[in-house]
């Protein structure tokens, strides 16, 4: 496969599960039935809710998820490779949570997980802070998922401002790369787009990055403007606000080998004494 039809899906999630998988599912419906083959969603796609203890008795194991459940059967039913951003679920013998990435195949079969790696712990200038270590648990292993057009890099949100970790998956063999995230809108609007854009430069990779949007039942606000763009930097689609909804773009795979052989920095590396 040479073309690929991407989309995001851009979403507003609040703090009940059912209207999420609704909201969910109506925009993946909407994105295959433009030609999507590979559609994504963002993080937090089954709940978005930061106000003490009010997740909690939500939350359940990856194998009980009403979220997980549905969107199986619906990538099969719709026949296309389906990542979710991630989904907030329990841990065995944790009292954190895992922020979890989900790759699902067209047989709806779980193809790949990612756990977050890197915890949003930080205030960010608008009068929040926020420690998302008190409860979600850190992953700790980077994630490649091979589909039948591309090896994928998993990666989530607070993810993107660790450049390094970007390296190792296309070093390892990740042609596009996945950022769901939830950015606040003020990091968003200070930072967003040259993190993204800087990250598909550095790698030579696609990268596609659904996000939320909005002011949500929580009272967070995210920034939204989901973003595909490709490995030679340029932003191939842009949803330009904070609204719920679709974005597509056609990816020629092809670009991936020739930003790699224009800048082959992935192949430069040298050690560095400090």
């Amino acid at each position: 496969m040479t073309q690929l039809r991407a989309a995001c899906i851009q979403m507003r999630s609040g703090v009940e599960l059912a209207p999420n998988i609704a909201h969910a599912s109506q925009l993946i419906r909407e994105a295959a039935g433009q030609g999507a083959r590979f559609i994504a969603t963002p993080e937090m796609t089954n709940l978005l809710d930061i106000r003490p203890g009010m997740a909690r008795p939500k939350l359940m194991a990856e194998a009980d998820d009403p979220t997980l459940a549905a969107l199986r059967a619906l990538a099969e039913e719709l026949d296309v490779w389906l990542l979710i951003g991630s989904l907030a679920v329990t841990v065995e013998g944790e009292d954190r949570f895992a922020n979890r990435s989900i790759l699902i195949a067209p047989d709806g079969s779980i193809r790949a997980r990612y756990d977050k790696i890197h915890m949003f712990d930080v205030e960010v200038g608008d009068g929040q802070s926020y420690r998302e270590s008190r409860a979600y648990r850190p992953g700790e292993r980077a994630v490649l998922a091979e589909t039948d057009f591309a090896t994928l890099g998993l990666t989530i949100c607070y993810d993107v401002r660790f450049p390094h970790l970007y390296r190792k998956l296309a070093q390892a063999g990740a042609g596009i790369l996945t950022i769901p995230a939830a950015f606040t809108r003020v990091t968003g609007q200070a930072h967003w787009h040259v993190l993204i854009q800087a990250r598909a430069i550095e790698t030579g990779s696609f990268v596609i990055a659904p996000a939320q949007g909005g002011k949500h039942e929580d009272g967070r606000e995210t920034f939204g403007h989901s973003l595909i763009v490709s490995p030679w930097g340029e932003v191939l689609a842009e949803k330009a606000d904070d609204t719920p909804g679709i974005l597509l773009a056609d990816l020629d795979l092809g670009a991936i080998a020739k930003a790699r052989a224009r800048i082959p920095s992935l192949g430069n590396d040298r050690d560095i004494l400090i």
